[in-house]
């Protein structure tokens, strides 16, 4: 016996990744609905070999229906969010707006899966920010070996997070570089993106971080632990998929590099890629399409009493939103639903 699934905003990319997705992984689904605003109505969705017609999210009845995967912006999840929950299907959301309430679940499965029990408070489960998904992976079987104090992250994001237009206007200014009358001026981005890197992503704070920078600390506090000590530089580059991260963690005690390269092999969703030679580790470009949070060049970091550095890299379409969200449904479904 399987789901019945409900895809919310499946005609974006993240909604149409996880379609695939869910084919991918074979998720028990009896019955799917995918479902978008009234302008894309009818829309034709692939989930397999099947051709799906979206259906108008504002009058779709999520009575009956198992679980939402939403894909949908902040304002829409406001909206249709609290009412599929009230009609006791189970929201799955990708977007920031709940991620930092009290009472609702923020879950990266290979991280902190016990918290899924929380998801009977208001029925809604948060799917973290695509930067910290593969960050936290990559943390959390350190932290539980040598404790983290401090960790320092600088990004490379690509733009496929910023969605469909910020991927185009790359694309668009970086033919305008060659061919004459086709210039493209910045207006998703605040300045050109074409071979150059914006240290800004989403809005400036008082504090002088942006919010992605704010986001990276504080949802790595709820995943993990509140007592690790963040600071994030967030900057986009000119790559289609793929983030990058380069971090620098400090421990309460000492951890070998050759032993945190153990500990990162056998630890679930990390695939670990460091060879000191010419193209021994893993960039943006090697991991699209990839399920794994791809780990490189760690080594001591002989500046703190006890420090590590590390590279990571991870499809952000996928750990850092689609894959995640499927991987909560499957836990979900073996911890709460338990149908299949």
């Amino acid at each position: 016996m399987g789901y019945r699934i409900a895809v919310v905003g499946a005609t974006g990319s993240v909604g149409r990744e996880m379609l695939n997705i869910l084919d991918e992984r074979e998720f028990p689904v009896d019955e799917l609905a995918v479902l978008a605003s009234r302008r894309s109505l009818g829309t034709e969705c692939a989930f397999g070999d099947k051709i799906l017609k979206t259906l108008d999210l504002d009058t779709f009845d999520f009575s009956g229906w198992d679980i939402a995967l939403f894909a949908i912006g902040s304002d829409a999840t406001k909206k249709y969010a609290p009412k599929a929950a009230a009609a006791g299907c189970v929201v799955i959301d990708n977007s920031s707006l709940y991620r930092y309430h009290p009472d609702i679940p923020l879950i990266v499965p290979e991280v902190n899966p016990d918290d899924i029990e929380m998801v009977k408070n208001k029925n809604i489960i948060a799917n973290p920010n695509c930067s910290t998904a593969q960050m936290v992976v990559a943390l959390k079987p350190l932290h539980d070996r040598a404790t983290i104090k401090r960790v320092v992250v600088s990004t490379y994001q690509s733009v496929s997070g910023g969605g469909k237009e910020a991927m185009d206007e790359l694309w668009l200014q970086t033919k305008g570089m060659y061919v004459p009358g086709q210039e493209r001026a910045a207006s998703v981005f605040t300045k050109q993106i074409a071979f150059n890197v914006i240290p800004h992503i989403d809005t400036f704070m008082d504090s002088g971080d942006t919010r992605e920078e704010w986001k990276m600390i504080a949802e790595t506090k709820k995943i993990i632990d509140p007592k690790i000590k963040i600071t994030a530089t967030c900057v986009r580059v000119p790559v289609f998929v793929g983030h990058s991260e380069s971090i620098n963690i400090e421990f309460e005690d000492f951890l070998d590099e050759d032993e945190a390269r153990d500990i990162l092999r056998e630890a679930p969703g990390i695939l670990v890629i460091d060879k000191r030679e010419d193209g021994g580790y893993t960039t943006p470009v090697e991991c699209v399409g990839e399920y794994a949070t791809f780990i490189s060049r760690i080594r001591q970091d002989i500046t703190v009493e006890n420090g590590l550095n590390l590279w990571c890299v991870s499809d952000n379409l996928r750990k850092g939103a689609a894959l995640n969200a499927v991987q909560i449904a499957e836990l979900l479904g073996r911890r709460i639903l338990k149908k299949a």
